[in-house]
C-alpha cells in the first residue's frame, strides 16, 4: 500500500469513528426522548378524548333526566282531567314553553289505546293513533320510555319523552316531542381537529344525530361497531372504550372512542383520523427527523474536515519522524565508524610502517649512488613494495570512507552474501584485538534482496559490535550464517558472549536502553536495526541466554530474481 492510499484510510478510519462516536449518542437520544415523548404524548391524547366523550356523555344523560323529570313533575302536580281539554294541554305547554324556551316542541296525551286525545304544538296531530309506535309499545312496559330519533308521522328527525299514568282506573301516556335541533347541537359541539367529530348511534348503528359529514358508506361499519361494542366491559362499567383501526370508509386509520347513553340504548362515538389526532405529535416527530438529519450531516461534514486535518498532521509528523530516523541512523552510523577507528588506525599502521622503511632503503641506495644494477633492482623493488603497500592504505581507507559516507536510502537488488563478507571483512581487525573469531557460513543461490545497501550495512555492522562487546574480554567465537527457505531469506548472527538476562529480551529493541557501562553505548542500534528491517517488511528475532551466548536471526523478503533454495548451513566457511 503506498503512502497516499495508507493516509487517505487512516482519514477514513477517523472520519467514521468520529461519525460513529458523536453520531451514535445523538440517535440514542433522539430515539428514546422521542419514544417517551411519543408513548407520553399519545397517552396524553388518549385520555384527554376519553374525558370529552364522558364529558358530553354526562351532559346528554343530564340533558334527558332533567326533560323526563320535569316531564315526571308536571304528571304529579297536574289534574288529568284539566290534562285531557285542549285548553288544559295547551296551558301546560305554554308554561313548558315560557321556562324551557323551545326543548319542548309539542304535548300531548294518549289513551290506553293509542289514540291522542289531546294535543298541543305546531303540528296537527290531534286523533292519531300511536298503537303500532314502537316508543308506545316500549312506555306500556316502563314507567318512561325515551325514543330513538325518527322521522315519524310528521316527516321530520325528533323523538319523544313519553311518560305512563294511571288515573280513575284507565292508562294514559304523556307524550313530548324534544327540540332535535338543540339535542343535536350538544354534540355537534364535539369538534377537534379537521376530521374529528361526534354523533349518537343506537344499538342498531342508526345515527340519532347529524354527523356533520355525509356518513351514508360508512353505516354499515359503524352498526357492526356498535354491536361489538354493546356489552363490553368498558360499555358496562360506563367508561368510554377506545378503538384503533381501519375505517374501510376512508381507507385511512381512525381513532374511535365511544361512551353509552341513554341506559345503554345509545352510544356516543367520537372518531377522528390518527394522522389527525397525532398531528401535532408528526409534527414534532418530522422536526426531530430533521434535526437529526441535520446534525449527522454536520457532524459528517466536521468529521470529514477533521479527519482530513488530522491525517495531514500524522503524514507531516511521520515525515518529520522518518528524517528524525535518518539522522539517528546516521550517527549510529558514525558511532560504529568511531569504534572501527582503533582497528582501522593499526590496520593502516603496518603498510605505512613498510612504506616509511622503503622510502628509507631508497634514500641510502641514493646516497650511494644507483650505478650498480644491484641497487637499481633493489630500488624498483622497493618502489613496488610502496606501491603495493599505498593500494592497500587507499583500498583500507576507501572501505571506511564508503561507510562513513551519508547514508543513501535508495532500495535495489544487491547480494547479502557480499554484503556479509564486507563486514566481517571490515571488522576483522577489531575482532582480532577482542580476541573474536569471526566465521561465515553463506549459502549458495542466495536470492537477491531488496533493500538499501548501506542500511543493510548498518544493521550487520551494529550486530557485529554488539557482539564482539559481549565476548570481550575472554573472546570467542562470532559465527554469520545465511540461508534461503522458501521466499524468505535468514541470516544469522550468533556470539558466544555473556547473553542477555530474560528480563531485558523484551527491551532491547527500545530506543535508549543499553546495558553498557555509561559513555560504551547510546541504546541507539538495535533499535534503528529493528527500524531498518521493519521498513523492509522483515522481521529480526532474539534467542539468549546467560552464560550460553546470543542469536539475532534476520528474516528478509526475497527479492524477484531469486535463486534455489539452499541447505541449512550450505556453503563454506570463511575466516
Amino acid at each position: 500500500m503506498s503512502d497516499a492510499h495508507y493516509y487517505q484510510g487512516l482519514a477514513k478510519s477517523m472520519m467514521f469513528t468520529i461519525i460513529l462516536v458523536s453520531f451514535a449518542p445523538l440517535l440514542v437520544v433522539v430515539l428514546i426522548a422521542g419514544y417517551q415523548y411519543s408513548v407520553a404524548y399519545e397517552e396524553k391524547v388518549e385520555a384527554h378524548l376519553r374525558e370529552l366523550v364522558l364529558k358530553h356523555d354526562q351532559t346528554i344523560d343530564s340533558y334527558l333526566d332533567e326533560k323526563m323529570a320535569e316531564i315526571r313533575v308536571l304528571a304529579k302536580v297536574i289534574d288529568l282531567g284539566r290534562l285531557a281539554t285542549p285548553e288544559g294541554i295547551r296551558a301546560l305547554h305554554d308554561a313548558l314553553t315560557l321556562g324551557h324556551g323551545t326543548d319542548f316542541v309539542d304535548l300531548g296525551l294518549i289513551d290506553e289505546h293509542g289514540i291522542q286525545v289531546a294535543y298541543s304544538g305546531p303540528f296537527r296531530l290531534q286523533g292519531l293513533d300511536y298503537s303500532r309506535e314502537p316508543w308506545f309499545k316500549a312506555v306500556r312496559e316502563k314507567t318512561v320510555h325515551v325514543s330513538d330519533v325518527g322521522l315519524g308521522m310528521r316527516g321530520v328527525p325528533h323523538f319523544i319523552i313519553a311518560l305512563r299514568m294511571r288515573a280513575e282506573g284507565r292508562e294514559w301516556v304523556l307524550r313530548s316531542t324534544l327540540d332535535f335541533i338543540a339535542f343535536n347541537r350538544l354534540v355537534e359541539d364535539i369538534r377537534i381537529g379537521e376530521t374529528g367529530m361526534a354523533y349518537i348511534v343506537n344499538r342498531e348503528g342508526e345515527f340519532q344525530t347529524t354527523p356533520r359529514r355525509d356518513m351514508t358508506a360508512e353505516a354499515p361499519f359503524l352498526r357492526e361497531l356498535a354491536r361489538s361494542l354493546t356489552g363490553s366491559a368498558d360499555q358496562v362499567h360506563g367508561r368510554a372504550a377506545m378503538a384503533v383501526m381501519d375505517n374501510p370508509a376512508t381507507g385511512r386509520e381512525t381513532i374511535f372512542v365511544t361512551s353509552p347513553i341513554k341506559g345503554g340504548d345509545w352510544l356516543m362515538v367520537y372518531q377522528q383520523d390518527t394522522a389527525d389526532a397525532f398531528a401535532t405529535l408528526n409534527r414534532s416527530r418530522d422536526l426531530a427527523i430533521g434535526i437529526l438529519f441535520l446534525g449527522g450531516l454536520a457532524i459528517t461534514v466536521m468529521a470529514f474536515l477533521m479527519s482530513r486535518r488530522m491525517a495531514r498532521k500524522v503524514e507531516r509528523a511521520d515525515a518529520a519522524k522518518e528524517i528524525l530516523n535518518e539522522q539517528v541512523i546516521e550517527a549510529g552510523k558514525l558511532a560504529s565508524v568511531g569504534e572501527l577507528a582503533a582497528g582501522i588506525a593499526h590496520e593502516i599502521n603496518n603498510p605505512v610502517a613498510i612504506m616509511v622503511e622503503e622510502a628509507g632503503w631508497i634514500q641510502d641506495l641514493l646516497e650511494e649512488g644507483l650505478s650498480r644494477d644491484d641497487n637499481e633492482r633493489e630500488v624498483q623493488r622497493a618502489l613496488n613494495q610502496i606501491r603495493t603497500q599505498g593500494g592497500r592504505c587507499k583500498e583500507i581507507t576507501h572501505k571506511l570512507l564508503s561507510f562513513a559516507r551519508k547514508i543513501d536510502p535508495t532500495v535495489m537488488s544487491f547480494d547479502l552474501n557480499e554484503l556479509v563478507r564486507e563486514i566481517a571483512e571490515l571488522s576483522g581487525q577489531r575482532a582480532k584485538y577482542a580476541n573474536v573469531v569471526i566465521e561465515t557460513s553463506l549459502g549458495d543461490n542466495i536470492a537477491p534482496i531488496e533493500a538499501s545497501p548501506s542500511e543493510m550495512q548498518q544493521v550487520f555492522l551494529n550486530l557485529v559490535n554488539n557482539a564482539i562487546d559481549a565476548m570481550d574480554p575472554g573472546g570467542g567465537d562470532l559465527d554469520i550464517i545465511t540461508r534461503q527457505e522458501g521466499d524468505t531469506v535468514l541470516a544469522l548472527v550468533s556470539d558466544t558472549g555473556s547473553g542477555i538476562p530474560e528480563a531485558n529480551l523484551s527491551r532491547i529493541f527500545d530506543p535508549f536502553f543499553t546495558t553498557k557501562p555509561v559513555g560504551k553505548g547510546t541504546g541507539l542500534g538495535l533499535s534503528i536495526i529493528y527500524g531498518i528491517i521493519n521498513k523492509l517488511g522483515g522481521t529480526i528475532t532474539v534467542d539468549s541466554a546467560v552464560g550460553r551466548g546470543t542469536t539475532f536471526t534476520i528474516s528478509l523478503p526475497a527479492g524477484k530474481n531469486g535463486g534455489g533454495d539452499a541447505p541449512d548451513g550450505a556453503g563454506t566457511p570463511e575466516a
